[in-house]
């Protein structure tokens, strides 16, 4: 089995305390992952607030050449990466696989960015008073960044936080997920070999209560950006105090599908967004709402397409779907199906646990905004599909939420287009395509409770940057 040190200051660190990451379709032990404390913590940042002054002093195009050299490095060892995320993950090959490149491609829009983040001048001449005066203002490096990631997507979430970072020019300290560390570690190993100066990306394991509450609360770092549920979001804003927060929490994300759509279509892309990651995405499609003239078609097409789906180890290059990320979670998955079967939903497909750790994807109907099924967020292999009598009925419902991260709509009336991106308050709208969808240089981010900001590297570099203004008298 092997074992994985902390990175901190250029360094691999042995605490003397071992974390085991298991394989998480079947239990057994993957790796030992040294265990952080508080004195790790404030190795840690002590070294990337140290680390600052050379961070800051890059120049563009140094910080460009070495995003470029981990894209190189990542896409040279994909296939060793995926196997780690699918592992230690429990995400299906083709999936981890997907996951690597798109990491790839997170580095490389990033070099992309740092080549061109530029400020603009000012027209001081508009005021009255500005007659005389030159102004211009440019980008700087907010300082030391915090990143607390999720277990979902072990390399590419950690890519958005660490690239826009290096983009920037600000030093991180990472926290990943406690079940999924060794992919981030990995990561270390290739940013180690480049030019990004030492202290300046730190990794360290530990619980989330004190290593992640530690780098909330440290009076060093800068900026905090989170992804993760919105009880813990809420936890990190609530003691943050000035720091820059970004978070991308959670959502129910809903799709309603009229009847001009395309509807091979969008079935097939509701089950890829329904049941790929076994469903743990915070834009897994949950709920659809199906025009009645075509409900049942698109029902039995759905569970069809759905009852085929390969359930087993995720290095099976054949699955569709794999194991949850905990036992914990498959047992509640279980009860918010029974739960919902019991106040009157009935079940179409799936509801059954496969093992302790595998829950079959899952349809239900006949549900209402009172199941948990319904109104929180799933995030496992389970979508609930309901009957409308409009297009407008489905959005009415799909934005009866708390939640506004990204929903889907399908159509081919470009006015039912519109009424969807006008009338759908959700950070992203997806015409004919599911809220799964994502592209690594598009802003993406929440409304309500699914959080506060933007990521998008381009857009994550403006939360992790200070803009300065310069006034010159001529």
């Amino acid at each position: 089995m092997q074992q994985f040190k902390l990175y901190i200051d250029g360094d691999w660190v042995e605490t003397g305390n071992w974390d085991t990451v298991e394989d998480k379709y079947n239990g057994e032990p993957y790796a030992e992952v040294a265990l952080a404390g508080e004195r790790e913590l404030e190795m840690a940042c002590a070294a990337a607030e140290k680390s600052f002054e050379k961070t800051r002093a890059l120049s563009a195009h140094q910080r460009a050449e070495i995003l470029d050299e981990i894209a190189f490095t990542l896409n040279a060892r994909a296939e060793e990466i995926a196997e780690t995320i699918a592992v230690e993950g429990g995400k299906t090959w083709k999936y981890a696989l997907g996951e690597a490149a798109r990491a790839h491609e997170t580095f490389t829009f990033a070099a992309g960015v740092a080549r061109t983040l530029h400020g603009e001048t000012v027209p001081m001449d508009a005021s009255s008073r500005g007659g005389n005066y030159f102004g211009m203002w440019l980008r700087e490096p907010v300082g030391v960044v915090g990143a607390i990631t999720p277990f979902n997507f072990p390399l590419n979430l950690v890519a958005h936080k660490v690239a826009p970072a290096i983009a920037a020019g600000c030093p991180i300290v990472l926290k990943p997920a406690g079940t999924t560390p060794v992919t981030a570690l990995k990561l270390a190993e290739i940013i180690e070999q480049t030019a990004w100066p030492d202290g300046a990306f730190n990794v360290i394991h530990g619980s989330g209560r004190s290593i992640g509450m530690g780098l909330v609360k440290d009076p060093r770092v800068a900026k905090l950006t989170f992804t993760g549920s919105v009880e813990v979001g809420k936890t990190i804003k609530q003691n943050s105090g000035l720091k820059r927060v970004t978070l991308e929490l959670g959502n129910t994300s809903p799709v309603v599908v009229d009847e001009s759509a395309d509807l091979e279509r969008a079935v097939d892309q509701c089950v890829m967004g329904a049941f790929s990651h076994t469903g743990q995405v915070c834009i897994s499609v949950q709920r659809i709402y199906v025009h009645e003239a075509i409900a049942d078609d698109f029902t039995h097409a759905f569970c069809q397409k759905t009852k085929s789906l390969v359930v087993d180890h995720p290095l099976n290059k054949e699955a569709d779907v794999s194991s949850l990320i905990s036992i914990g979670d498959c047992e509640r998955i279980d009860l918010w199906i029974k739960e919902a079967v019991a106040n009157g939903a009935t079940v179409l497909a799936g509801g059954e646990r496969l093992s302790e750790r595998a829950y079959a994807p899952t349809v239900l109907t006949d549900t209402s905004p009172k199941m948990k099924v319904w109104s929180d967020e799933v995030f496992g292999p389970a979508v609930l599909i309901e009957r409308v009598s409009s297009f407008e009925q489905g959005l009415k419902l799909a934005d009866d939420t708390t939640f506004g991260l990204q929903a889907g709509v399908f159509t081919a009336r470009i006015d039912q287009m519109f009424d969807a991106i006008r009338g759908l308050n959700f950070g992203g709208v997806m015409v004919n395509e599911v809220p799964t969808f994502r592209v690594d240089q598009m802003p993406y981010g929440g409304n309500r409770d699914s959080g506060i900001g933007r990521e998008g590297v381009r857009f994550a570099v403006d939360e992790m940057t200070n803009i300065k203004m310069v006034v010159v008298k001529v």
